[in-house]
């Protein structure tokens, strides 16, 4: 079985949980704000906030936003479905922007239509959420110019996209953005097992974010509120918050896993290379990259040209599966699912979404993929096809 994705796990991984493990330490130690420093410090953005998962970064993200009841979040189709999830957890309302047929990312002429008619109509997005599929950054400097003239905040859901580029300059440097959300999951580019992260350069965003992942439990004097001098407060609750924390084992992983990430990303493009040249003769359509973009290559995703082969997407899927090749599908858009259905999506909202879901295939990528493993995965794709 060749799975589309998977961890890299070396010597160096297990010492640094080792090391945790025999520590005084296994959460609320001295690793997580390292961990912090370290991708803050990579990415080029002044705050970072540790949590548990991506998810959660994206919900203390609306939090910190003030994303509430009487709000509306956008977000693309084309996502795993915490993007718009997100949202929900704090009472609002989402909508969605269709997709750019050639990245596959949301689109920023769909974006524009879709504000100046929500302006007339008031009911414009507090949040807009654009996410970097496969690891290929959104135009954000084009949707930050809308954010502009429209006055809603963005959090980039870059949870595919550490170590990626967008105009020479490291995803998650947030000068497109409010906030920038990572995810640690074993299949994204570094793991933590579970985990998330989110990035800001605003000072009262990262606090915020802080006192949310952590029960909304302050320890510091300045914050707390003044209480008899006869009582003992070492902790106040000054919020709602979550137990979202990371734990000092995870961040080891991750604080170790981050001195390899430059080489993950390079050999994941070396595999796409590769991919790109062996599938050059079948009738799929591969990644097309933009210029302003160096994508972390997260996924694979090919189109297949229906309309050249004699089998149905579902056809390929199950034979590609049968071989022994875990192929996936990022994603069903969000809002086909049946509980978005409930709210009254139906199929067919936004077209391109719809297009992309009924053709393509995500094939194996990851850093472990050797070239037998990867000669094989085309191998088999060239049965299912032709």
């Amino acid at each position: 079985m060749i799975p589309y994705g998977r961890q890299d796990i070396n010597q160096e991984d297990i010492d640094a949980v080792v090391n945790v493990l025999q520590s005084d330490f296994l959460t609320q130690g001295p690793v997580v704000p390292k961990f912090e420093k370290t991708v803050a410090h990579y990415c080029g953005s002044q705050y970072a906030v540790t949590v548990n998962s991506a998810t959660s970064a994206l919900h203390i993200a609306c939090i910190a936003l003030g994303v509430g009841k009487a709000d509306i979040v956008w977000t693309t189709p084309i996502t795993f479905v915490a993007s718009a999830n997100c949202a929900l957890y704090c009472g609002a309302t989402v909508d969605f922007v269709d997709i750019d047929s050639c990245t596959y990312n949301l689109s920023v002429e769909r974006l524009s239509e879709k504000l100046s008619i929500a302006e007339k109509r008031g009911k414009l997005p507090k949040v807009l959420i654009p996410v970097h599929l496969c690891g290929q950054p959104c135009d954000m400097e084009a949707i930050h110019s809308l954010s502009q003239q429209y006055g809603f905040k963005i959090i980039e859901d870059a949870s595919h996209a550490i170590g990626g580029r967008y105009k020479n300059e490291p995803i998650g440097n947030c000068r497109y953005s409010d906030i920038t959300v990572f995810s640690f999951h074993p299949v994204k580019i570094i793991t933590t097992g579970e985990g998330g992260m989110a990035l800001t350069n605003d000072e009262k965003l990262a606090k915020h974010m802080r006192l949310l992942r952590s029960h909304g439990i302050t320890s510091t004097s300045d914050d707390m509120h003044q209480r008899p001098l006869e009582e003992l407060w070492n902790y106040q609750q000054i919020a709602l918050g979550y137990n979202y924390r990371m734990t000092e084992i995870q961040a080891a992983l991750g604080l170790s896993q981050m001195q390899r990430l430059d080489e993950f990303v390079t050999k994941r493009h070396d595999i796409a290379t590769r991919y790109d040249q062996m599938l050059s003769s079948l009738p799929v359509v591969t990644p097309w990259q933009h210029p302003d973009s160096y994508s972390s290559c997260h996924l694979y995703v090919i189109c297949l040209k229906l309309g050249e082969i004699d089998k149905t997407h579902r056809e390929v899927y199950e034979v590609l599966r049968d071989a022994g090749i875990l192929v996936n599908l990022h994603y069903i858009p969000v809002y086909r699912q049946p509980y978005y259905e409930k709210m009254g999506f139906v199929a067919g909202y936004c077209i391109e979404a719809e297009r992309y879901y009924s053709e393509v295939i995500s094939i194996p990528m990851h850093p472990g993929l050797t070239e037998a493993q990867q000669n094989q995965v085309v191998e088999a794709l060239k049965k299912a096809l032709l």
